[in-house]
């Protein structure tokens, strides 16, 4: 096992040859964790939940760090919301990656998806 703040907790020899990076990092604004429902509220850590002032700010680091671990080609995906998906959308082109997204209406939920 692994432990570590985001990619610190990677092997170094992984740099450049991850073909599918997966993140489902916080991005509920800090401002809205107290109106999230009690069953997520009450029973996960606030780390697992508070995304910064306006929830991206673990997306933004993610993305920044990124291109240097994906293998040419290779792929991030990141869970966020419908509504923050053009703010991940942007932290991933910043970051060097080619962002599109993939929104599922019924669930009001969004992935974007960053090629390296």
């Amino acid at each position: 096992m692994h432990t570590g703040d985001l990619f610190d907790a990677l092997p170094r020899g992984l740099r450049g040859r991850v073909d599918v990076l997966v993140a489902n990092a916080p991005y509920v604004p800090r401002g809205e964790v107290a109106l999230m429902p009690p069953e997520a509220r009450d029973h996960e850590p606030l780390l697992a939940l508070d995304g910064g002032g306006d929830g991206l700010d673990v997306h933004r680091r993610v993305a920044a760090g990124a291109r240097e671990w994906l293998s040419p080609g290779g792929v991030l995906l990141v869970e966020t919301s419908a509504r923050q998906a053009e703010g991940t959308a942007e932290a991933c082109r910043a970051g060097g990656l080619a962002p599109s997204t993939v929104h599922d209406r019924a669930l009001g939920a969004a992935v974007v998806v960053a090629l390296a």
